[in-house]
Order: structure tokens, then sequence, then C-alpha cells
């Protein structure tokens, strides 16, 4: 229990349904503070009193567990690494992975209960992923890494309800997180400042900003806060020689370098993928069709999936732009997720492949 409005529905919803039910707040923070600011960060003192209440309401025992030294290793330290690295993380999937459904699952294993349940908006049928009823707040993508060992001590209560008829369930419920708002961006950067918080994490590490034939055309402190696909708050003082709009196409942290170009730089075509997780079918042993989602928010593309000796390779039927190394490739059979993967590599090109 978060301490907002869809883990006390779920939480409460799990009690009508029959089920024996603890709720559990998780501590995530060394240095939790007061307030949240606005609809930024979460896991503050705030939240936690707010699950505590919630719990009371529904009338479920409320235990609060410290997970912050696991999730400053998994998740945070994670975070930075890979921002270091020249990636882009999705720290909520991260999360996910390594937290709710590793760390506090196997602890409520041991301890006797069977599930872990969650406000997460996903459906689960026969064990297998699937997208929510409400596409606009549809958490399949970042649920797509887990195992099918995960999902199935999994409970997504609210996968087939619309955000709005929460609210208004919670409100009935006399829940007073009814009208809380949603958190937003990454929960553990409250004022949502990610490349400051990097810069205190890595320090200041200048390089240049260079075009498509490697002119230098600017300076940066630190790769660590681009990303491919970025367009604002690139601080080159020279426009383009064709005055049109100018994006981050690579980011080379060895070289310290930031690579920036026209919007058709961003096309891609193939995607490599490693780390792969199979949950809606069997390893592909020939290449599939089906639609790919390459960020939390991203539009699914029509594509060509295959397995190739440990990892995915994923040939798009048209071009995507803004896809960074570091985020999930989630492949859909409609709404079935079939598989997910981290993006390794992208191509313009595609190499020949055929689906049967």
């Amino acid at each position: 229990m978060s301490g907002g409005v869809d883990s006390a529905t779920a939480a409460a919803r799990a009690v009508d349904a029959g089920h024996e039910v603890t709720g559990v707040h998780l501590a995530l923070s060394e240095n939790p503070s007061s307030y949240r600011t606005g609809a930024r960060g979460c896991c503050t003192l705030e939240d936690a009193r707010d699950a505590r209440r919630a719990a009371d309401v529904i009338g479920i025992p409320f235990y609060v567990w410290d997970m912050a030294e696991r999730f400053r290793h998994d998740v945070v330290d994670d975070f930075v690494a890979e921002y270091a690295a020249g990636r882009t993380p999705n720290p909520c999937l991260r999360c996910n992975e390594k937290i709710k459904f590793a760390a506090v699952l196997d602890r409520a294993l041991a301890l006797g209960f069977d599930a872990v349940c969650t406000g997460h908006y996903a459906r689960l049928v026969d064990g297998v992923l699937h997208r929510a009823a409400d596409p606009a707040k549809d958490q399949s993508y970042v649920l797509a890494v887990l195992t099918s060992r995960q999902l199935s001590h999994a409970m997504f209560p609210l996968g087939d309800t619309p955000k709005a008829e929460v609210r208004a369930e919670a409100a009935r419920r006399g829940l007073m997180v009814a009208d809380k708002p949603d958190s937003h961006d990454v929960c553990f950067i409250a004022d949502g400042d990610t490349r400051r918080f990097l810069a205190r994490q890595l320090g200041e590490a200048p390089g240049d900003i260079v075009d498509q034939s490697g002119a230098v055309v600017g300076e940066h402190d630190g790769a660590f806060g681009f990303t491919v696909g970025q367009r604002r708050g690139l601080r080159v003082g020279k426009p383009a020689p064709d005055g049109k709009p100018r994006y981050v196409l690579d980011i080379e942290p060895v070289a310290r370098t930031v690579t920036i170009g026209p919007a058709s730089g961003l096309d891609v075509i193939e995607i490599t993928g490693e780390r792969p997780v199979w949950t809606g079918c069997a390893v592909p042993e020939a290449p599939i069709r089906g639609l790919v989602q390459l960020s939390a928010h991203g539009q699914p593309i029509e594509c060509t999936a295959s397995a190739e000796e440990g990892g995915l390779s994923i040939r798009l039927e048209h071009p995507a732009r803004g896809v960074a190394k570091g985020q999930a490739a989630v492949v859909y059979d409609g709404d079935r997720v079939l598989g997910s993967a981290t993006i390794a590599a992208t191509a313009r090109t595609a190499r020949l492949t055929t689906a049967r």
C-alpha cells in the first residue's frame, strides 16, 4: 500500500473477494521527507500515514517493511549506473522486478502468504499478463519484465476498471485518498530534476556536443544529462544550417560526446534486446508478428520479433523515433504480453528476416 488511491482500492477489493489481506507499506527512502512536492515523489511520511489510515478503514492489519537498502542498491544505484553508461533506464520497471515482485514477494511467501496484490492497471488471464481495460492507465509495460513464477503469485484487482471509477469507488468506501493526486516522474527525485540528481551522484563530466559530421557545436557538463530524442536543453548557441530543430541522436559516455542532428536521424527500424523474458508464450522457434511498445507511454508498432542466441531481435514495420537504449521493448499479441527485453542496440536499417 503506497498511500495512494489505487493500492487502497485494490486492498479493499481483495478483502471483498474473500482473501485474508495484510497491508504493507514499503519504506524505500533512508531519509523520507514529511510531505510530497505537489504530485511528485512518493514514499514520504505522508504516504505512510495515508496508507495506515486506509488500512484502518478497510479493517486489515498494517505493517511497514524497510526496503530502503535493497531499493538503493537495486533501483537507485542501477538508475545512476545506467545513465553513466549512456542508457536511459526505467526505474518503475526495475522496482517491480527487483523489489515488489522479488524482495517483497519472497518475504511474503516465506511468511505464508500466497500472493502480492498491487494497484497496478493490468490484467491476468489464465496467468498471462494482458493490458488493462483503461488504455490511458495501462501499466502492463512496466510489469512485462516479471517471470511466469512471479505472475503466478500476483494480483491486479483494478485491471478491469477505468481510473475515474476507481476514485469514485474509493470515495464510496470512505477512503480519504480518493482524490489524492497520482505521483509522477521518478519517485526518488521529488523535485523532478533528473539532471541535477545525477550530477550530485556522478559529479560534473564536461564534454563536447557534436553534429553528425563530428564538428563541435557546443559543450555540456555531463553526458548523463541527456537522452536520445531530447530536444530541449541542448545549449547549442548556433542554429542548424537548415534552421530546423536538432535532437540528441547518440550518447557516448566514454568519449563524453553527445551527438545531435535532425529528427530524421532518430529513425530506427531494427532493435536488439538483451535479457529477454517470455511469459505469454514459449520462446519462439521462428519469427513472430505482433506489436511492440518501446517506452512506458509509447504507441504500439507492428513488428516481427525473433529470439536469437539468448536475445531478441525486432524489425519494425515502420520507423520509430527517440528509441533509447536501456528502455524495455515489450512484444504484444493484441492485448496479451508475449515477452520483453532491454533495448541494447538500434539500427536504421534492418537485416532480412522472414516470418512464417
